[in-house]
């Protein structure tokens, strides 16, 4: 089997960068109960818990990719709480990852500065192409976030791949290779605009992926016409567009150099109601749900015959 993704557990730090290690295998779950005539007779086939990895993609930079990778990884674990501890049959592993492949590494910044109070697993892994392919297959994972570069090439001689060539690229192809959804924020700016048309017509749409636009970093003390003419173009391009606006707040401006994620921040109006835009919108597109195993192929009364044959 391919290398698993590198996957850190942050509370084992505090300011140092993280010790990368490797993941052991897949975690096996319940038994199915068909054979194949790969496997010898009666002897039963394992399915893998397949996570759901959430890609948050824009060519934009610095319209808040990191800040939702993070602070929806926050919530969601928030939500599903700690991993199942060894001594209950468990691995005592987080059900939720945040993944990195942004080398310059906002997010490991952020991470290393939360610490050992880090809800969820935190991996850097831009250079780790094997890993990247086996995202879905993360062991104990549930719901896997990605953080991805600010800024892609879209060559306009790249034909039908406009990710253009280097290490960076073929990060992203792994990445959406594996994704289960895309999350593309815009920012209730004009200058958003054509960065992230781009995105979603000559990247996302083409691989046939799921996705869903999120305006953020809307301030309500600038009035609402921007954020109406942000809503406007993305239902002209009839795109899916998330209900949640997550709103401006300076709490999420210095959260990572407080070494603080959504759910961590203090008991007042403002925190929660900055916290509340990220739970609405985890709440929104589902991604406090569980995964189930991977089903396996439907056996025709066709084939069941064939076997019976053959025996």
């Amino acid at each position: 089997m391919r290398d698993q993704p590198r996957r850190t557990r942050s509370r084992q730090h505090t300011r140092s960068r993280p010790h990368a290690r490797r993941v052991p295998a897949p975690k096996r779950t319940r038994t199915a109960k068909v054979t194949t005539s790969k496997t010898p007779q009666n002897r039963p086939i394992r399915e893998y818990l397949v996570a759901h990895v959430h890609v948050i993609l824009n060519q934009k930079g610095g319209v808040g990719k990191s800040t939702l990778a993070v602070n929806l990884a926050a919530v969601t674990a928030d939500v599903l709480g700690a991993g199942t501890a060894k001594s209950a049959g468990g691995d005592g592993q987080p059900p939720v990852v945040a993944v990195s492949i942004d080398p310059q590494g906002s997010a490991v910044w952020w991470s290393e500065r939360v610490g050992e109070d880090l809800p969820f697993d935190f991996v850097q892994a831009h250079d780790d192409l094997a890993g990247l392919a086996a995202l879905s297959r993360i062991p104990s994972a549930q719901h896997v976030f990605v953080d991805t570069p600010g800024w892609l090439d879209l060559a306009e001689d790249d034909g039908a791949d406009p990710l253009g060539k280097g290490a960076a690229a073929d990060a992203l192809r792994a990445v959406l290779s594996n994704a289960t959804d895309v999350i593309v924020p815009v920012e209730p700016e004009p200058l958003s605009f054509q960065p992230t048309q781009r995105t979603i017509e000559r990247v996302v749409k083409p691989r046939g992926l799921p996705f869903r636009v999120v305006i953020n970093n809307w301030d309500p003390r600038d009035g609402k016409a921007d954020l109406t003419q942000t809503r406007a173009f993305v239902e002209a391009q009839g795109w899916p567009l998330a209900r949640t606006v997550v709103r401006h707040y300076k709490l999420h401006t210095r959260a990572s150099a407080d070494g603080l994620v959504v759910t961590q921040y203090g008991a007042n109006r403002v925190a929660l109601q900055a916290r509340e835009d990220f739970f609405r919108l985890a709440l929104e597109v589902g991604l406090a749900a569980i995964p189930k195993p991977a089903r396996k192929p439907r056996t025709t009364a066709k084939a069941r015959t064939k076997k019976k044959v053959n025996v």
